[in-house]
């Protein structure tokens, strides 16, 4: 699996759909988990990051699966439709406080579907000094 880059805007239609770009149907494939994520986001995973996650949380001790029950009773398995198109369901529309405009960004193993508004308000600029601490922080 490659990694998932870029970023688009898209706006949810009347039926509380989202037309996902072509790009990203490639990375996503034709199966992907909707979820929460974090920051106030959802988070899109290919089928193969799913299992990966929930992998990591099969290996947690039985007393903290408590703790991820709202994660996987709102998180819901998508097939886009002929036109690239997903559902994006009302109780997770709230968690992220989408209404209609969304940003959706690549994050490596996931894409991230924003309110257009919270992510373009709080998107940090990147300078070359910012760069070259985030680079350092990888030792690469």
């Amino acid at each position: 699996m490659g990694s998932i880059t870029g970023t688009f805007q898209r706006s949810l239609d009347a039926k509380d759909r989202l037309m996902l770009p072509a790009k990203l149907q490639d990375d996503l494939g034709p199966e992907c988990y909707l979820a929460m994520g974090i920051d106030r986001c959802l988070s899109l995973y290919p089928e193969a990051s799913w299992q990966v996650f929930t992998e990591k949380y099969a290996s947690l001790p039985i007393s903290r699966s408590r703790e991820m029950r709202p994660l996987f009773a709102n998180a819901v398995k998508c097939r886009p439709d002929s036109q690239g198109r997903i559902t994006i369901p009302p109780r997770l529309q709230k968690y992220a406080g989408i209404s209609k405009d969304v940003a959706i960004i690549g994050v490596h193993d996931r894409a991230e579907i924003w309110d257009a508004q919270t992510w373009f308000d709080n998107d940090e600029e990147m300078t070359p000094e910012r760069m070259t601490a985030l680079m350092e922080a990888m030792d690469y």
